[in-house]
């Protein structure tokens, strides 16, 4: 199956994106913090990404990637970059909505 990582990505990604509409949460009160905070350090991971995989510090297997490739890096690995840091931000606007219901 060469659908491995864009499933496990669909997967991290599926609950907090359906979550993240509640209007309890502020994700999407600014949508450009969210876009700057995504976006902005997406060039330098992805930078370090493919100088590490064409210096053979780190590779993909073929068995498990669409086949999809952006520079020397499949496309899971250019959406792991956006969708992990989505999760991250959701995470944490979903414990600071906990604590402050706590006080």
């Amino acid at each position: 199956m060469k659908i491995e990582y864009s499933l496990i990505l669909a997967i991290a990604l599926a609950g907090p994106l359906v979550l993240s509409f509640s209007k309890e949460l502020t994700i999407y009160r600014s949508a450009r913090r969210l876009l700057l905070s995504v976006a902005l350090p997406l060039p330098v991971f992805l930078a370090w990404d493919m100088i590490v995989t064409a210096r053979g510090h780190w590779s993909f297997n073929s068995s498990y990637v669409i086949g999809v490739y952006v520079g020397n890096l499949p496309l899971e690995e250019v959406l792991f970059f956006v969708v992990i840091p989505f999760c991250a931000i959701f995470t944490w606007e979903s414990v600071k909505y906990f604590l402050r219901e706590k006080r």
